[in-house]
């Protein structure tokens, strides 16, 4: 079944490429992680190694300094851990479970990578790794970027708290509703905000809110976790109903094979319909909207080829 949604995906039609120091990048990654404790058990350690976390953001930052892949890298791993303690340790199927685990990470997020205190210290490794991310993304001085990534931050924490609360409920959402809390729970927007200042694709505050661009960014979004529900819904499907094929087949009461065909059916759409509007877009975009659009390309393409060799998704 996995081998029939791949295979229904069009491959999104930008250049692939990968960062040249991927391998570095993996062995600090897997370091960093260790140094924190995110993966504190052999089988939680063998999780976070299969996501290959280095390779994604190696993929979505094929040309950026080091120190940048690094630190996209790192966020990546960040994510995958907690990602890994929500699904597979069951902290995400409750939510007065969950709820007291993200108090610490909030209080980080509150502080922008300065302890404000000088007695302040992270309450847990996940929040002490989430203050070094949040420190090493204030050290570039760019506020603007900092702020960016918090906010998107806290929208995906908190998106996790309506995720908990439908499997606690075993409730499948509306598709419109699945769409809108998707882009949050993927952690995609806080991600794209590193890329941007990897890239120096800051685009200024007039572009950013041009209708165009919302869409674009929103679609971008988008069809970066429809590509990761459609690869990982083998794996999901014995888990809950947070996957987009899963919640077309509960809407439209379709089978579970032509849920999975409308999924692919919907990326591919959307991917066609981002292409349109963004060869508009850079008709007049100026330099900094270019370099934040060529990143949401690499994004694209970079999802796709890493979730044809993820192991994340047997």
């Amino acid at each position: 079944m996995r081998t029939f949604a791949v295979a229904a995906l069009i491959a999104p039609p930008y250049e692939a490429l990968v960062h040249d120091a991927v391998h570095e990048v993996a062995a600090h990654s897997a370091d960093w992680a260790d140094a924190f404790g995110l993966a504190p058990t052999p089988a939680a350690r063998d999780r976070l190694s299969r996501a290959n976390a280095a390779e994604l953001a190696a993929r979505a930052c094929p040309e950026v300094s080091l120190p940048a892949v690094r630190l996209l890298a790192d966020l990546i791993t960040w994510l995958f851990a907690f990602d890994d303690r929500c699904d597979e340790d069951e902290l995400g199927t409750n939510p007065a479970r969950l709820a007291p685990a993200l108090a610490p990470l909030l209080e980080v997020l509150d502080r922008f990578g300065t302890a404000a205190h000088a007695d302040y210290q992270p309450a847990g490794p996940t929040a002490a790794a989430l203050h070094d991310l949040c420190r090493r993304v204030r050290a570039l001085g760019r506020a603007g970027g900092l702020l960016r990534f918090a906010a998107a931050m806290r929208e995906y924490l908190f998106a996790l708290l309506w995720e908990a609360t439908n499997r606690q409920l075993r409730r499948v959402p509306r598709f419109a509703e699945y769409v809108q809390m998707r882009r949050h729970t993927g952690a995609v927007l806080p991600s794209f905000a590193l890329t941007d200042l990897a890239t120096d694709g800051l685009a200024g505050t007039t572009d950013r809110i041009d209708p165009r661009v919302v869409r674009l960014e929103l679609l971008a979004a988008d069809l970066v976790c429809w590509c990761n529900d459609v690869f990982s819904y083998g794996k999901e499907r014995l888990h809950d109903g947070q996957n987009l094929a899963t919640v077309i087949a509960y809407e439209l009461g379709w089978s579970e094979r032509a849920a999975l065909a409308e999924a692919a059916a919907r990326y591919n759409a959307g991917l066609a319909a981002y292409g349109l509007l963004e060869a508009e877009v850079l008709l007049d975009a100026d330099e900094r909207l270019a370099r934040m659009l060529l990143a949401r390309r690499r994004w694209l393409r970079g999802t796709y080829d890493w979730s044809l060799g993820a192991l994340r998704y047997p």
